[in-house]
């Protein structure tokens, strides 16, 4: 079995912590050094400064008057040694020869080590192995009247330089400590939460997935968007970008910036899953899915897919216009059995000129309804959708009044979804008349040939002005049944051919709607 390679966090965490290592045993090294330097060179400063305050003490160059010059500057010597917490304080003579020393034993005898210009009256320092050991050491001349009388030698050795610097390297260890410490919980906490948000996997099968992720989002024939929990677009395909007509920056924008409509941002939105509802987006009809996605029960947003029903949409128009035109020929074949039935039954009652002249009037009424509706409408579909929505219309109790020629050359498809959609909802708003003969439809055709016009009226209870705003809104939404698009489909089809819809208040009573088919 193939070992899994590292993954990015422990990758991370490794490079992490060496890198911290690195930079805080490079830090101790150098820290180490500049102390080591700073070290000699401040017990070199501190032993010139004690030189010099020695040297200019007015009780030396008395001392250095008497008889006797060690009995009084060995006791000021060593006080003044144990005070400065330096190692040696000598007091000579010009000639080298010691009026004071850490050991008695050697006072009197030469001093040794070099003097410099000490003698010549300059200060003089230097590292040098004397009889206490190696030592920074500083010579400065006592002046008496400009005359150099003698020299004071101050020292601090090797050893206590090398113990002070032990206990500050053990406080710059201590702090290189708890900055590594630091360093290293840092990238501990790092790592855990780059755990989390790669899932513990390595940059191969980040590479992998990310790869076919994209190959499979793009290959896809349903349009698909992944949005975060803040509403904004992480990932889009192809299809999507078509069928909502998205920019190129669409990633990373919010859902509400893109102009779609407001039904369709709500299900994107959505915290429930939606199966298969039906949206208007421009001139398209789609059919939306929605679903949160999860993952270890926490939301990581929604995936919306896309696809487009306009051509079905159309044809489920037509089909039902179809459908629509079979139920009012069935009903009328029922009516013309019922109005033979009883011309037969006044032939059988010896009355035949009576059956004669009952369907020489129902001929020519029927007659005259086709010739009104065919000589306003040239093109036969939609004739024929009006006269079976006469027939409807009888069989409902409304009373559907088709008046004018429509000019110009509309296609007979776009016909019958303005014309189907909209005489259907005036027959749904008169249904609720109560009295039958208070049902009435009005449909005008009108205008120009280069600008067609429809207004279908009602005398149902109208539409408030909240209602009118709001009903041919874009994204006006529906369950996957196919009710309920209609008026958005109305709108669609006036947009196409660079007309619009209004919304008014009818002379009837109800809602008149005027579709008008040109610019």
């Amino acid at each position: 079995m193939p070992r899994r390679p590292l993954s990015v966090a422990r990758q991370v965490l490794v490079l992490q912590v060496a890198v911290v290592l690195v930079l805080v045993l490079a830090s101790l090294g150098l820290a180490g050094y500049d102390a080591h330097r700073d070290a000699r060179t401040t017990a070199t400063v501190r032993a010139v400064a004690v030189a010099r305050s020695v040297a200019d003490s007015p009780a030396v160059v008395d001392a250095l008057a008497t008889d006797d010059p060690s009995a009084d500057l060995q006791p000021y010597a060593e006080r003044v040694r144990a005070d400065t917490a330096v190692d040696f304080v000598t007091i000579m003579a010009p000639d080298r020869t010691r009026f004071t020393h850490p050991d008695p034993a050697n006072i009197g005898k030469p001093f040794i080590g070099d003097l410099g210009g000490a003698p010549e009256g300059d200060i003089f320092t230097q590292e040098y192995a004397g009889t206490l050991g190696p030592s920074m050491r500083a010579v400065v001349p006592v002046l008496d009247d400009g005359d150099v009388v003698a020299l004071v030698s101050v020292g601090i050795t090797i050893s206590s330089i090398e113990r002070r610097l032990r206990d500050d390297l053990a406080a710059i260890g201590l702090a290189a400590g708890v900055v590594l410490g630091a360093g290293l919980l840092g990238a501990w906490l790092v790592s855990r939460r780059l755990r989390r948000q790669t899932h513990g996997m390595g940059e191969l099968e980040m590479t992998r997935m990310y790869e076919y992720y994209s190959a499979v989002l793009h290959a896809v024939r349903e349009g698909l968007l992944l949005i975060d929990p803040d509403g904004r677009v992480q990932l889009v395909n192809d299809e999507a970008r078509r069928l909502l007509d998205l920019p190129d920056d669409v990633q990373g924008r919010l859902v509400h910036s893109l102009g779609l409509a407001p039904g369709l941002v709500e299900a994107a939105l959505g915290r429930t899953a939606e199966a298969d509802d039906l949206y208007l987006a421009g001139d398209r009809v789609l059919v939306v899915s929605s679903s949160p996605a999860e993952w270890d029960g926490r939301s990581v947003g929604a995936v919306v897919s896309l696809r487009d029903r306009t051509e079905l949409q159309s044809v489920t128009g037509e089909l039902d216009v179809v459908r629509g035109l079979t139920d009012s020929l069935r009903a009328q074949t029922h009516e013309a059995a019922n109005r033979l039935h009883t011309v037969v039954s006044l032939v059988e009652m010896g009355r035949p000129d009576d059956a004669v002249a009952f369907a020489t009037e129902e001929l020519e009424v029927a007659q005259r309804l086709t010739d009104d509706v065919v000589g306003a409408v040239g093109d036969p579909v939609v004739a024929a959708l009006l006269l079976g929505k006469t027939a409807e219309a009888r069989e409902r109790g409304v009373d559907l009044d088709v008046r004018g020629e429509l000019p110009g050359d509309v296609p007979g498809r776009d016909l019958v979804t303005v014309l189907g959609n909209l005489v259907d909802n005036a027959f749904d708003a008169v249904a609720e008349v109560p009295d039958r003969a208070g049902r009435r439809v009005r449909v005008t055709l009108g205008g120009t040939a280069a600008r067609p016009s429809i207004t279908v009226e009602d005398t149902g209870a109208g539409l408030s002005e909240e209602e009118r705003a709001h009903v041919l809104e874009r994204g006006w939404t529906t369950k996957a049944e196919g009710r309920g698009v209609g008026l958005a489909l109305v709108g669609q089809v006036a947009r196409r051919h660079g007309g619009d819809v209004r919304v008014e208040r009818s002379e009837l009573g109800g809602a008149a709607f005027v579709v008008e088919l040109g610019s």
